[in-house]
């Protein structure tokens, strides 16, 4: 029998016993029993040592009008790593020549939104005057500030025939101190975002800075988020603790890792205890998504597309999308609506 089952035996045993008053039977009192439990954990510890993974997420449907995404953060017991406050998988998707991406006009404050296509395009306008397609590779960065509003359509010329779309949308929090700065729009060239490849591995920095490189996307506090794609038909053994800070976190998107033993499936965030022990064997045709930073001091909350430290700041901007207060989209004359207050829109 293997040496973790006689434990567990040994360890239910004592519990049954200490619980049925029927210990003394076999000379065992609550000491000894407490041993015994405590000898089971000792153990444990001992065959394996403890996994630096705090957490592990799976994609949760969510829709987005007429669009549905996989849900990853915020999560009812993670709200956030580091900056990272909002994750959604989009896709992927097979859409048909009378099926379209349309998200109307809505409004944002408090934090930046990343968005960065796997496959596909997106005409993205906004309350700043940007008007611009995002293509697959690229990233899109706006900032909100004290309000923006902006669409995301897809584009007139591929609305009549069959289109594919895939990617990420992903929300960082500003800092305090720049939550009511003039809201700002930056778009990323795909020849321009740094890529790598380092023993059979291929990098990419969407954002931040790590590894001695620096993404040119305009981040307001310390964060990294990482493309890590194995193309190779070997496993990749990838060691980057040393070089990750404050909160860190990985997404598989296809494939697999390998981590202590254990074996993890695409369409999962694990959430790490230390980021300084990132260390994980990467699956042949695989890419993750390293992601995290440094947490800000106070909690921020979140109600729909609001993201603040003050809930203050969040109710006078509700107020002030239903009077229909925002700046303007162009282009656009779209409205969503805010959503009714519920259990699943309240303030976190």
């Amino acid at each position: 029998m293997p040496e973790d089952l006689i434990i567990v035996k040994d360890f239910v045993r004592a519990k049954n016993e200490l619980h049925s008053g029927r210990a003394a039977d076999y000379g065992i009192c609550d000491k000894v029993g407490t041993l015994i439990i405590n000898r089971y954990f000792y153990f444990k510890l001992k065959r394996k040592p403890m996994s630096n993974i705090q957490m592990i997420i799976e994609e949760r449907a969510a829709d987005i009008g007429n669009f549905l995404v996989g849900r990853l953060l915020p999560f009812s017991q993670k709200r956030s790593v580091g900056p990272f406050v909002f994750i959604d998988h989009m896709g992927p998707a097979a859409l048909k020549d009378y099926e379209n991406l349309d998200v109307p006009p809505h409004p944002h404050i408090g934090l930046s939104t990343l968005t960065f296509l796997f496959e596909g395009s997106i005409m993205h306008r906004d309350s700043i005057g940007t008007e611009i397609e995002i293509k697959e590779g690229a990233v899109n960065w706006m900032t909100a500030g004290k309000a923006v509003a902006h669409s995301e359509r897809t584009p007139e010329y591929l609305r009549t025939t069959d289109k594919n779309l895939h990617g990420l949308q992903i929300w960082v929090a500003l800092p305090k101190e720049l939550e009511d700065m003039e809201p700002e729009f930056c778009h990323i060239n795909k020849e321009d975002i740094p890529n790598w490849q380092d023993n059979g591995v291929t990098y990419k920095l969407i954002a931040g800075e790590i590894l001695g490189r620096k993404s040119p996307v305009p981040v307001y506090s310390p964060l990294y988020f990482l493309e890590v794609k194995n193309t190779s038909v070997e496993d990749q053994e990838i060691i980057l603790g040393d070089y990750l800070f404050g909160e860190s976190s990985l997404y598989i998107l296809e494939g697999h890792i390998e981590s202590e033993g254990n074996l993890y499936n695409p369409k999962h965030i694990l959430i790490a205890k230390d980021a300084k022990l990132c260390h994980f064997v990467l699956k042949p045709e695989s890419t993750v998504y390293i992601f995290g930073g440094e947490p800000f001091p106070e909690p921020r909350h979140i109600y729909w597309n609001f993201v603040s430290s003050e809930k203050e700041k969040i109710e006078a901007a509700k107020i002030r999308w239903e009077n229909h207060d925002f700046p303007k989209v162009i282009n656009d004359d779209g409205y969503v609506p805010l959503p009714p207050q519920n259990r699943n829109l309240k303030l976190k």
